[in-house]
């Protein structure tokens, strides 16, 4: 079965209320299969030749119709994609190797986690964060799937005031992954 085939739970209360009929669950699950993919070497033929770029980050849509985006994203250390949203889309992503560090905004102050290979996290509406790359015993660069639905339109960016605030910094308009 290909990502794109999703079935979609009949639910009373939906997860969160968004322009979408996905839920979190939903893409959460498209990330999965995304990611089983990925190690099963459906997408070999997207990877660069000679192997994955170690100084920059890089990335390939895996699947794309007008209700989900899914990506494979590499990381590679001292590259940040900044305190974002992801507009009006809901996200989920998947590690797939390495690891990753997000540092997301709680309402009160930035709180960090680690997600490793196996991992998998989801963003809601009006999720801010910024993910990077986190040193692990692994070499090269990190993997991870992620999906967005509807398929992204526009990120804005955030930075933390003096009094722990939020300011949006800028707004951009979009049709790829995490800036």
């Amino acid at each position: 079965m290909s990502v794109h085939t999703l079935a979609s739970p009949v639910s009373a209360v939906p997860a969160v209320s968004a322009p979408t009929r996905l839920r979190l669950p939903d893409l959460l699950h498209a990330t999965d299969r995304g990611a089983d993919d990925v190690l099963s070497g459906r997408f070999d033929h997207l990877l660069p030749r000679g192997g994955l770029p170690r100084d920059d980050r890089w990335y390939t849509r895996l699947h794309g119709d007008d209700e989900l985006d899914v990506w494979l994203i590499s990381w590679v250390p001292d590259q940040s994609t900044e305190l974002h949203d992801h507009g009006g889309s809901l996200g989920a992503l998947t590690v797939l190797s390495g690891a990753l560090s997000e540092t997301r905004w709680d309402g009160e102050g930035l709180r960090r986690r680690r997600l490793a290979a196996g991992d998998q996290a989801a963003f809601p509406l009006g999720w801010v964060h910024d993910v990077v790359w986190a040193p692990d015993t692994t070499s090269g660069p990190t993997l991870s799937v992620h999906a967005y639905s509807p398929p992204l339109t526009a990120m804005s960016f955030y930075e933390v005031t003096d009094r722990t605030t939020l300011r949006r910094s800028r707004t951009e308009l979009t049709d790829t992954p995490e800036g």
